[in-house]
């Protein structure tokens, strides 16, 4: 593969590899981008191409107008989405999305996750956000580019930051995550989808679960992220 973006491609292939084998996907569900700041374009799964046939010159390069740079199959139907979120959030390097069982289970329910224990706090310190279900207009209109819009009316209207909290939940939809390569949204994924697990489960046990309290939440934040972090797990 001779071009300008094979580290670009390389990337994104395997955040979409990683995707899979974490068992985040099935079929062809799901999608990582990777962006390139200084070339202005990111590159994309293409759609409907099964994992184990996909190889790095099948993944698609775009410009944040999502034109086609580079690539002969169609890009992943979610790619104005991630455009959108790129030219407007200019801190993440990289965007996944899936169809993660837990995740999606929370989106359809339209609930926030709450923050109930220290592995979520381990990560953020607030509730991982569900962003309202679409407008009809907005569904009429241009789909996945709203779903950009989606997102960052949530975040706007919740007060949160996308460098502090890397995820969201599409309401009826499922979740997006993002960080400063293609490989961290992944893990964020992973993430998402392992906290969503546990809060389900929590509140299967206890219907009036509490949520962790404001010291604990502070104490594991700060020693995995603070400036004299130490725990490295």
């Amino acid at each position: 593969m001779s071009t300008k973006y094979k580290d670009l491609k390389q990337e994104c292939y395997e955040a979409n590899m990683a995707l899979n084998a974490l068992g985040l996907v099935i079929y062809t569900f799901g999608n990582v981008s990777a962006v390139d700041r200084g070339n202005s374009v990111f590159a994309i799964k293409p759609s409907g191409v099964p994992y184990d046939i996909l190889k790095p010159e099948d993944i698609v390069v775009l410009d944040f107008d999502n034109m086609v740079v580079e690539g002969k199959l169609r890009p992943s139907s979610d790619t104005k989405t991630h455009a959108y979120l790129y030219k407007n959030w200019g801190d993440i390097g990289g965007i996944a999305h899936t169809h993660a069982t837990y995740s999606v289970a929370w989106a359809q329910a339209q609930q926030d996750i709450p923050i109930f224990g220290t592995t979520h706090a381990d990560h953020l310190t607030s509730d991982i956000p569900c962003a309202s279900p679409m407008h009809d207009d907005l569904i009429q209109g241009d789909y996945e580019h709203n779903t950009g819009i989606q997102i960052l009316d949530c975040f706007n209207d919740k007060g949160l930051s996308y460098k502090d909290v890397e995820m969201v939940l599409i309401g009826n939809h499922g979740p997006f995550s993002w960080g400063e390569n293609a490989a961290k949204a992944v893990y964020n994924s992973k993430v998402l989808e392992t906290v969503a697990q546990m809060a389900t489960l929590t509140l299967q046990i206890n219907p009036n679960a509490p949520r962790l309290k404001a010291s604990l939440i502070k104490k594991h934040y700060e020693r995995k992220h603070g400036k004299n972090a130490y725990y490295g797990q």
